[in-house]
């Protein structure tokens, strides 16, 4: 048997024809992240929480009226805010998650496939576990990703009512325009959506911290409030009270985990940068701004944030705080992108179309199913509640749960890969998922309020998660039962001597053990077999790229003479799965050369696998139908593997789960 590594000389002068910029370093160790890449992870990273004084000082004190607008109670609220950034988004997430990158990718199923490759020479048991919590994280991010941009949007657009009342009757209708045109801009691609909202966040974080500045100059004493003494006494003093306020106080940091989640889209560089340079001193200050104006004004906390403006002002930064909350909501758009693509690599959802929407970011892309999705979710979700004070009963939830499982995902992975310490651990786990799950506890309150919503998005997204990668296992097993050893089918073509016909037949498959149904089909039903067999395995690494004179394998099967060739293909996780151009490159190959694979008589046979629901063990009848329902939604194979339709034959075949 032959089996050899195709090893093509690069083409001089660069890239080879085909091939997408895989000499690009990930963006996470990128040397050139300046300006561009800061401004553009302002404008996407940092919305989410940078619109959280919106709303977050609103709702802390008009959730429950026992807070008064006094000192020790404004203190104590500010002290929380201003320590929970601190330890949650600054330390945990900022420092240490951040280093917890797949290959430049972040989010929690990221994180979860970090701790899954660190566990499995363990435990497969624990491996699978902690794939399956990240699976719980990813469907509460999807909680998330459905609420933010409602939530964000309303909130701005609130503002007019603060204006004028009689503005009130526009909120809704207005709020589902922006949304529109939020989901419909996604097409452009994150790296040209963040050029233009980068600028426009710059003035959205310069204009928070003036606003906040100006009133802290008048009311310096408000600055006490950054002590943490405020944040303890406040519950010593008032632990009921204190405790209700903590489901509202989380509202401060609830893009924290957008924040990691966006990492593959810019990079870690250029979101460290951008925090501590402008986005973390900017909404101290206007935190600061809003407790001074809430001690002077009492009244003013039913929303302090465009009360601290002067009159003039207010129409202008409703207008900013508009275009603000739809950049907001992109955080969580790409988060969601991100994430779902790292399901489908993980075998949780079936294949969806991903569109690349840069050569140099490996990590921007573009999902129109899931972009869609949420969309139709997100206007229903802001006609059903019809206001931010409404929905922000329902947020919290989903977000606090996705905190936690972070945190134990971490642990995982700083325990079995890192070798961090025992007391290390503890001491991680200790600090911040004590105050997660305070968090977490908290909101539990609102669950009768509506936060039952996103538990329900989140328990119907895991479903699917865990009904996805269940059904493909069932299908796979059976499917091998119906193929049957490659060898033996290949023994059966000798010893029948089937006629040949001219031409290149070329058969995708998972692997090369077994026999594609579709050459079984073929044979079975023409009684004939072409010149030239290639079966073609794709792979896929836990890379962004594979430059190609490293990308193939050819092995003849044993006989040299037959025309039936294999062929592993690995690709990075960013590189095309562009079949035609595999075959292509190893029609250059000594190995294939013997057997002179015709380019131009070339004909590609798909299997497609029909499901058919029965009562046979493994899976309820109800996850059954689910599965075949995605089965039928997912994209086409032959497109995903870029498949010319004009020489496709698709063959069909039954499979029972």
């Amino acid at each position: 048997m032959t089996k050899r590594a195709y090893n093509e000389q690069p083409t001089p002068g660069g890239q080879g024809p085909g091939e997408d910029a895989g000499s690009q370093p990930s963006p996470a160790g990128h040397p050139k992240a300046g300006l561009g890449l800061l401004l553009g992870a302002l404008g996407v990273v940092y919305g989410d929480i940078g619109t959280s004084p919106l709303y977050a000082l609103k709702t802390v004190f008009t959730l429950d009226r026992s807070l008064t607008p006094d000192a020790p109670d404004v203190f104590g609220v500010i002290s929380w805010v201003f320590w929970s950034i601190i330890l949650i988004v600054s330390v945990k997430y900022v420092i240490f998650i951040l280093r917890a990158d797949n290959e430049g990718e972040g989010g929690v199923m990221a994180l979860a496939a970090l701790a899954r490759s660190a566990l499995l020479k363990v435990s497969e048991r624990r491996a699978a576990t902690v794939l399956a919590l990240g699976a719980l994280g990813a469907a509460l991010f999807y909680g998330d990703s459905v609420i933010t941009p409602a939530i964000s949007v309303l909130s701005a657009v609130e503002g007019l009512e603060v204006i004028s009342p009689a503005w009130a009757v526009v909120v809704l209708p207005a709020s589902a325009v922006i949304i529109t045109l939020l989901f419909a801009i996604q097409r452009w691609g994150t790296g040209r959506v963040g050029a233009v909202f980068g600028p426009i966040m710059l003035l959205w974080f310069a204009c928070l911290g003036v606003a906040g500045a100006a009133e802290v100059i008048r009311h310096p004493s408000v600055l006490a409030g950054l002590s943490p003494t405020y944040a303890a006494l406040f519950v010593v003093d008032h632990p009921i009270i204190a405790f209700i306020a903590m489901g509202a106080v989380v509202l401060a940091i609830t893009g924290a985990e957008a924040l990691y989640a966006d990492m593959g889209h810019f990079g870690r560089a250029p979101i460290r940068r951008a925090w501590f340079a402008i986005v973390f001193p900017a909404l101290t200050l206007n935190y600061l701004g809003q407790g001074a104006l809430i001690l002077r004004a009492p009244e003013s906390r039913e929303n302090p944030f465009f009360l601290l403006l002067p009159g003039w002002a207010q129409l202008p930064m409703v207008a900013l705080a508009t275009v603000a909350t739809v950049i907001a909501s992109q955080s969580v758009i790409t988060g969601a992108f991100s994430v779902s693509r790292e399901a489908m690599r993980l075998g949780f959802l079936p294949h969806l179309r991903i569109r690349q929407t840069s050569r140099r970011q490996y990590g921007q892309i573009y999902a129109p199913g899931v972009n869609w999705s949420l969309f139709a979710a997100v206007l229903v979700v802001v006609f059903a509640f019809g206001s931010s004070t409404n929905l922000a009963a329902a947020y919290g939830v989903a977000v606090t749960g996705t905190f936690l499982i972070t945190t134990t995902l971490f642990l995982v992975v700083a325990r079995a890969r890192w070798r961090w310490t025992i007391w290390r651990l503890a001491l991680f786990g200790l600090v911040f998922g004590s105050i997660e799950l305070t968090f977490f506890t908290a909101n539990l309150a609102k669950v009768t309020h509506g936060g039952w919503l996103t538990l329900l998005i989140a328990i119907i997204l895991f479903t699917v998660l865990l009904t996805w990668r269940r059904g493909a296992g069932l299908v796979t097993a059976r499917r091998i039962e119906r193929e049957g050893p490659l060898r033996d089918f290949i023994d059966t073509l000798h010893a029948t001597n089937i006629p040949w016909v001219p031409g290149t037949a070329v058969f995708p498959h998972p692997n090369k053990e077994t026999t594609p149904l579709a050459l079984r089909a073929n044979v079975a039903h023409h009684h004939v077999r072409h010149e030239r067999i290639v079966i073609i395995t794709g792979r896929t690494a836990n890379v962004p790229h594979i430059p190609w004179n490293q990308r193939l394998t050819i092995d003849d099967l044993g006989d040299p003479s037959d025309g039936i060739i294999h062929i592993d293909a690995l690709f990075g996780f960013q590189d095309p799965t562009d079949f035609p151009e595999v075959l292509r490159r190893a029609a250059a190959h000594p190995l294939a050369r013997g057997i002179d694979l015709d380019l131009d008589q070339v004909s590609y046979f798909v299997s497609k696998i029909t499901l058919r629901c029965t009562r046979q063990p493994g899976m309820a009848v109800w996850r059954k139908r689910l599965f075949i329902a995605l089965a039928h939604n997912a994209a086409s194979h032959a497109e995903f593997l870029h498949l010319p339709e004009e020489r496709t034959i698709v063959l069909s075949a039954e499979i029972a789960v």
